[in-house]
């Protein structure tokens, strides 16, 4: 007689009954009842599972011989830069997304280059049909494509066909329609995709195939299913952007073989996803002439530079102003005004502040603090920054302006840019002049003001 229980979606745990607070990780409402798996099935003699990975003797760390992993590149440069240089053999990938953003487009484009160059590819499907596939390969121009496509949902057979296969490289699309008729479940339950996603990882490791797993998205951004999903794979991808904006944004939150928060940049087109070469143009608005309330900063997204446009709108408000960021931290934003009135003698108590960061992007380092305290002064005296100006520093409480990482990337990827005018921490200014850039190097909120009046 089955056994149900209740697993906690955030830390995989369980408990014998329902409880508001799961007693392992402490979270609120997240046990779901789940019809626990038959005893013995997937086990080991001992009654434990088999692990992720393929035992090995005990060795110490001084003898096991270490080398780099050998990467397959994707024919996608954008998709390679975020995997860390191309696909690895054996490493399972986890790309999440809300619903029609392009992870499917994206993973055929893929599957399809890596097929040309030699590679053997499987693409298995639990939410189309072949036909649908095949109707969407013609859309991106994919007529004679030798991709491999499986329609089927049940996990035994999937296995199979790995095994029978051995593609280099194989796509599940979706982990949440995967089911093992070894659970009485249903498909996308906690229990089936901790399974699932547990069997086709060992599969992964010990035949050598690279798997990537497309993952669903909650309302609220987070992958669907349970969190052990995240720490099972390799590399954890996330997709954004805007449905209605034609570029997309793929975000490494992951990587056990490259960086993380490494981005790649990708515009949606009526034949796929194309990689954007030179991204920082996508987040500066094009002004024949410089406007009050606008800066320009370079951000660090992974190993690339970005410069991105920070607008900010200072008007007249009401009893209650208010304050509001799209791309920005809200509360960081209050902190910053009350530094720029406490240590610049700034006031905009009563008015009413907006900070956007240009092209949806979402900036959530510090280094972003200066710029946003010069866009809402040139928008509050309403006068423009110069033409050609950058900034970027961390503000503290003190109103002291404090360096940014790779300062010297920065300043060299605006330089190369065009741009002529910096104002940045003390400690980031350059020890060799930058050929075409005149560098303002501040130590204090009030240098920062004086030094743009000045200019």
């Amino acid at each position: 007689m089955a056994k149900t229980t209740f697993n906690c979606s955030e830390c995989g745990g369980t408990s014998a009954k329902w409880l508001g607070q799961c007693p392992h990780c402490r979270a609120w409402n997240s046990l779901i009842e789940t019809v626990a798996e038959p005893a013995g099935s997937g086990k080991n003699r001992f009654g434990a599972r088999p692990g992720l990975t393929p035992a090995s003797p005990l060795m110490t760390l001084a003898n096991i011989e270490a080398s780099d992993f050998e990467r397959t590149p994707s024919g996608l440069d954008e998709l390679d830069r975020v995997l860390g240089g191309g696909m690895v053999e054996g490493g399972v990938v986890l790309i999440g997304g809300d619903p029609g953003i392009g992870k499917s487009t994206l993973l055929l484009q893929a599957l399809d280059a890596l097929q040309r160059r030699g590679q053997k590819t499987l693409y298995v499907t639990g939410e189309e049909s072949g036909a649908q596939v095949a109707l969407r390969a013609r859309r991106l121009g994919l007529e004679g494509s030798q991709v491999q496509v499986l329609a089927e949902t049940e996990l035994e057979k999937m296995l199979s066909t790995l095994q029978a296969e051995r593609p280099h490289v194989a796509v599940i699309d979706s982990i949440q329609t995967v089911y093992s008729n070894q659970l009485t479940s249903a498909p996308g339950s906690v229990a089936q995709v901790r399974e699932c996603a547990a069997h086709l990882t060992r599969v992964a490791k010990s035949e050598g195939v690279t798997i990537v797993l497309v993952g669903h998205v909650t309302k609220e951004g987070a992958l669907a299913g349970p969190r052990v999903l995240e720490h099972m794979v390799d590399t954890v991808l996330y997709f954004e952007g805007d449905t209605h904006s034609s570029f997309r944004l793929v975000r490494a939150i992951k990587n056990r073989f490259g960086a993380v928060n490494e981005i790649g940049v990708f515009a949606m087109t009526e034949k796929g996803l194309k990689g954007v070469s030179n991204p920082s143009a996508i987040f500066l608005s094009q002004h024949a002439e410089p406007v009050p309330g606008s800066c320009v900063m370079v951000t660090l997204e992974g190993s690339r530079p970005l410069l991105v446009e920070i607008q900010a709108l200072v008007d007249s408000g009401g009893p209650s102003p208010r304050r509001l960021s799209v791309g920005l931290d809200r509360d960081r934003l209050a902190m910053l005004l009350a530094v720029l009135h406490r240590h610049a003698g700034v006031a905009c108590m009563d008015q009413d502040v907006f900070v956007n960061a240009v092209g949806g992007v979402r900036i959530s380092e510090p280094a972003a603090d200066l710029a946003v305290l010069l866009a809402i002064t040139s928008s509050l005296r309403g006068r423009p920054l110069p033409k050609g100006f950058i900034a970027f520093g961390e503000v503290g409480l003190a109103g002291e302006v404090r360096p940014a990482p790779r300062g010297q990337e920065r300043l060299k990827e605006a330089a190369k840019l065009g741009f002529s005018v910096a104002v940045v921490p003390k400690a980031n200014a350059p020890k060799k002049p930058i050929e075409g850039l005149t560098v303002h190097a501040v130590e204090r909120i009030e240098q920062v003001v004086e030094a743009v009046r000045g200019l």
